[in-house]
């Protein structure tokens, strides 16, 4: 779930980045105050202990060579980098650039193919010229953890995704029953027009309209909540499954306003009131969604 995670992580990004930054900075200081280089290459393994969920920390000097080599609790990944030329990574750019901790947007990692995010933290001395760079590695997966426990791969976020999946297939199971009951209910004449019964058609074509309704629906609940393709929680989208189940319902009555007009024109026009009422709520249900869409574009603009 890729792109569940980049975009989770862009909207935790600001808290991520402090949180590193307090992290960096309470083992290690901007500057050196009669500290040595040497004492402060050693205190990488305090950030280590700190972030125990960092895949690799390591130094760079400020020409953006390795000056250690990795800090890692993976085997494959500890003990090797130092003398590698890191100088035409965009961390070392913007950390160079801006004179702070940074945190970069996630890209893959050329050791371990995961994509991964660095934060950096520059060390200078007291002449304020840059010393070093001390760089952390984390997997988007465990900053996601780490920072936004409720993040999609949590355990909650995975039940959450089994449960929503479950409730996808089941209601598509239910209308998959009402679209061959639709089907069966108007084949049922066969090819002998004249004997179609005009209630038939309607509950015919009643069963397919909310047949199709709940296959939108489902498409819906699928792609936002199990694939991740709309993010509810974004300030610039608008919880596309509530949208998409009134938009629903309301094609659902709607139609359903409709065959009751042509129903009670042809069998009760007394009745014609009934489909009036029907239509009347339907035009409520069109208005109210207007009126939260556009409180929700308000919002968004506001927001930006």
């Amino acid at each position: 779930m890729v792109i569940k995670e980049i975009q989770e992580y862009a909207q935790i990004r600001t808290k991520a980045r402090a949180y590193l930054c307090y992290i960096l900075s309470r083992n290690i200081s901007h500057n050196l105050d009669g500290a040595s280089l040497e004492s402060v290459l050693n205190n990488i393994k305090k950030i280590k202990q700190s972030l125990p969920q960092s895949e690799v920390i390591y130094a760079i000097d400020k020409n953006g060579i390795q000056l250690t080599d990795n800090y890692s609790a993976n085997p494959k990944l500890n003990s090797i980098g130092k003398g590698e030329d890191r100088s035409n990574r965009a961390y070392y750019y913007r950390t160079i650039n801006e004179h702070r901790c940074i945190l970069t947007d996630p890209y893959p990692s050329l050791v371990s193919n995961e994509l991964v995010v660095t934060s950096t933290f520059p060390v200078y001395d007291q002449e304020n010229n840059l010393l070093c760079i001390i760089c952390v590695d984390i997997t988007l997966h465990d900053i996601l953890k780490m920072v936004h426990p409720s993040s999609v791969d949590s355990n909650f976020g995975t039940l959450s995704k089994v449960v929503y999946g479950a409730f996808s297939v089941a209601l598509f199971a239910v209308a998959l029953l009402l679209f061959i009951e639709g089907i069966i209910s108007f084949m049922a004449f066969g090819m002998d027009f004249t004997k179609i019964d005009i209630n038939e058609v309607f509950k015919s074509t009643i069963l397919l309209t909310l047949s199709l309704a709940i296959v939108d629906l489902v498409k819906a609940i699928f792609e936002e909540e199990v694939l991740g393709v709309k993010n509810k929680n974004s300030s610039t989208d608008t919880h596309q499954t509530m949208v998409r189940f009134l938009g629903s319902i309301i094609i659902a009555l709607s139609i359903e306003a409709l065959m009751l007009v042509f129903k009670f024109a042809l069998t009760d026009p007394s009745k014609l009131l009934y489909a009036v009422y029907l239509i009347g709520g339907v035009t409520a249900l069109i208005i109210a969604l207007s009126v939260y869409l556009n409180a929700n574009n308000k919002s968004n603009n506001k927001s930006k």
